[in-house]
């Protein structure tokens, strides 16, 4: 049995360490005992970008952003089903975490972080969404609405966080939001702070077998007069 192979160690602002393992093929990155990521489950974090930009379709040179580079799974899907003038920012706290996708697992990304559509900000999400003009934010940030890894991440899930990613949002927008399970009163929130929300289940694995994962996918308003008609 091939053992698990420790990397590579990173420390999250105010959290736990982030660790990347790697077993033969295989990688993970875990904050403590959790596991946030798998290389051999990308699934649903493909699920969150191609669901988002089903929903923002049409629309001329959107503006992309998602919360947490992870091992680029979501970025790779959005780069394949957002048009060549879309403007998509990547927000990763830990800078680590962008070192090791040009290195140990730059063969997982596969060149995205060099796509002209791609900018990479290294700090908070929460001050990316403060910029303001997004046609979509994919949050893939801890393991999803009931934090795990770092106690601040609550707020980008609390009224006052989803109040400003409503704000961030050009009309007709939409907030992504990724989860490794459901949660009844983060759907709640959703509502009462003005989204129509849907909860999508997505399987875990590329081949749909196994675990699945949940995505919620919230709009504000009416689509913009740019967006394709029906």
């Amino acid at each position: 049995m091939i053992r698990w192979e420790h990397l590579d160690t990173a420390q999250v602002p105010g959290g736990d360490e982030l660790k990347l393992m790697r077993r033969g093929a295989e990688y993970s990155i875990m904050a403590g005992p959790i596991e946030l990521m798998n290389s051999r489950m990308s699934g649903s974090e493909q699920a969150l970008a191609t669901l988002s930009c089903e929903r923002i379709a049409g629309r001329k040179a959107p503006r992309l952003l998602i919360g947490g580079l992870g091992m680029g799974f979501t970025l790779r899907a959005a780069l394949a089903h957002a048009p060549a003038d879309a403007q998509i920012t990547v927000a990763e706290l830990v800078p680590a975490v962008v070192a090791w996708a040009r290195g140990p697992l730059a063969h997982i990304f596969e060149g995205s972080l060099e796509d002209p559509r791609v900018t990479v900000f290294e700090g908070d999400v929460a001050e990316a969404i403060g910029q303001g003009g997004w046609d979509a934010i994919l949050l893939d940030v801890d393991n999803g609405p009931g934090g795990l890894s770092r106690e601040e991440n609550d707020g980008l899930y609390d009224p006052r966080g989803l109040g400003a990613a409503k704000r961030a949002l050009r009309l007709g927008g939409v907030l992504a939001v990724w989860s490794a399970a459901p949660d009844a009163p983060f759907s709640q929130r959703l509502r009462r702070a003005g989204f129509q929300a849907d909860e999508v289940r997505v399987n875990a694995h590329r081949k749909g077998r196994g675990a699945r994962h949940v995505v919620w996918l919230a709009s504000v308003g009416q689509p913009t007069k740019n967006r394709a008609s029906p």
